[in-house]
């Protein structure tokens, strides 16, 4: 598919047009920070002639390690508009992880942030770099060349944010080209060596305009994402949805559901992102009643039962449902607010233009298209596997397709349970227990079994009084017997089970939680 003259393609040409026809509409909002677009783009310019004083070229890999805000978006901007690559780094590594996505992604020039929230990354940095407090390089990240400190513990061999910015020389213009690669996403690290995506200024730019036309952004439309940068859902699917949409972005360094209840109301936001359990930690808070929100629409990654209840309790009647990964930019397919509702509460969503979706003899869901990655950083093997000679992406999801040609996501692969000779999707088991009035939240994996293999084992946060028993006994009404969880346990959270800095459950972890208290018991 053509994309010229359907949007702009580069993160400068998304920004310079913004910028353009809204310059006085806010860009950005945090906390503690407000920026307008004709100022988000007075900030890349002084940055990007900073990052070029600095010596960044063409190409190039420069990271990330920030909080969600304004100064996180201009070095995002100004640093792709120079023809380098973004590598996001996830703000929860710990010195192993931190280490290896900087060595593994070749990284040149660090931008670390002292502290965010509970992590301090410089006694990170100083482990695993021992000589940031001397000169660099360090024999153990041999490319990393540059470190600049935002806080105030910056290392002698680091620099500070303001001494970066005096660097600065002439503005410098923008360089980049539509099929430069702009991002290297690592993948959330369910395996043990997390993979970096090669996303492109074409795939992230175009994925981002078609879900937000989708989505109902429009100029002025203000939408909470509390998605971290770090994820492509940050980088594409908030950051570059508002820009190419002329919407403001709201964002926050931390979810906590009563606190942003509060901002919604306070920033009028007509549109919020978000996950089965964002939604229910929404719904369910005690404040939500007392909050009069704004909101239009939502794009959801949730079951029918979760996107019915943000229809009818949060007054988004315009939310959408989208399906992607990482690799794929990331939405491959999404619901669009003008279609009727039934469409959109069942979960039934139609490929991006251009983008191809079929489905393999084992029901997983393939991709090819424009989103699609360039594929693995410095992983020819890896990119082997996941592309195949005529570009089909294997995405490890399963789904439907139905008559119309619109995808339905069923669950992750390696989550089916395999109960006897039935597979079990833990998504389908999880929509119904949303059903039941007492279930605030649940969450299902599978653990072995002697006879059957595999069982369904289920979690749930309460909202109200329920014994186990009772609500077993509920489920053997509402589902096939071997569907029906053959464990339930209540549980005050997921925080600490496992859980994404995204507010995703991490099934994995659950998973070796379950087993460990079906062995102590």
């Amino acid at each position: 598919m053509d994309l010229t003259g359907i949007c702009p393609l580069t993160t400068d040409a998304v920004l310079r047009r913004a910028a353009a026809v809204v310059p006085d509409v806010e860009a950005v909002v945090n906390a503690d920070e407000r920026v307008t677009f004709a100022g988000l783009a007075r900030e890349v310019e002084t940055v990007r002639a900073a990052l070029a004083a600095a010596g960044v070229r063409r190409g190039d890999h420069i990271g990330l390690c920030l909080g969600n805000g304004p100064r996180w978006v201009a070095l995002f901007l100004a640093i792709t508009s120079l023809g380098a690559v973004t590598v996001p780094v996830n703000t929860r590594f710990k010195a192993g992880e931190l280490e290896y996505a900087l060595r593994q992604s070749e990284v040149r020039l660090l931008f670390v942030a002292e502290k965010v929230l509970s992590s301090s990354f410089v006694p990170l940095l100083r482990e695993i770099c021992p000589a940031v407090d001397a000169r660099l390089p360090d024999p153990a990240l041999p490319e990393l060349r540059q470190v600049v400190v935002v806080g105030v513990d910056v290392p002698a061999g680091a620099r500070s944010w303001q001494e970066f910015l005096d660097g600065a020389g002439e503005p410098v213009p923008a360089v980049c080209e539509p099929d430069d690669v702009a991002l290297i996403q690592y993948t959330s690290g369910t395996t043990s060596f997390p993979k970096g995506v090669l996303l492109t200024h074409r795939s992230m730019c175009a994925d981002a305009f078609f879900s937000g036309t989708r989505l109902g952004l429009r100029a002025g439309d203000r939408f909470y994402s509390g998605r971290p940068f770090f994820h492509v859902a940050g980088t594409t699917l908030s950051i570059l949805s508002c820009l190419q949409q002329l919407a403001t972005l709201v964002t926050a360094e931390r979810f906590e559901p009563g606190a942003v209840l509060e901002l919604l109301e306070a920033e009028r936001c007509t549109h919020f992102a978000g996950n089965d359990t964002i939604a229910l930690m929404l719904l369910n808070h005690p404040d939500r009643p007392r909050r009069r929100l704004s909101l239009r629409g939502a794009w959801l990654a949730a079951s029918p039962t979760v996107v019915r209840r943000v229809i009818d309790e949060l007054g988004a009647t315009e939310a959408v449902v989208g399906y992607g990964l990482s690799e794929a930019s990331p939405n491959v397919a999404q619901s669009c607010w003008w279609e009727p509702e039934e469409l959109r509460v069942e979960g039934s969503m139609p490929p991006e233009p251009g983008v191809s979706v079929r489905l393999s003899e084992t029901g997983e869901i393939q991709v090819r298209g424009w989103n699609v990655m360039r594929g693995y950083y410095a992983m020819p093997e890896q990119t082997a596997a996941a592309l195949d000679g005529e570009g089909w992406l294997s995405t490890g999801d399963l789904g439907r397709i139905d008559e119309r040609g619109r995808l339905s996501f069923t669950g992750r692969a390696k989550e089916i349970i395999r109960v006897g000779g039935e597979n079990v999707a833990p998504t389908e088991v999880e929509a119904i227990l949303h059903r039941h009035s007492a279930i605030r939240q649940a969450a299902v994996v599978g653990v072995p079994d002697e006879r059957l293999v595999e069982v369904p084992f289920a979690f749930v946060v309460l909202n109200g009084d329920a014994e186990p028993d009772e609500l077993l006994d509920w489920c053997r009404g509402e589902m096939a017997g071997f569907k029906v969880p053959r464990y339930l346990r209540v549980v005050a959270g997921f925080e600490g089970i496992g859980m994404t800095a995204s507010s995703k459950i991490q099934k994995k972890q659950l998973a070796e939680h379950a087993r460990r208290l079906l062995e102590e018991a």
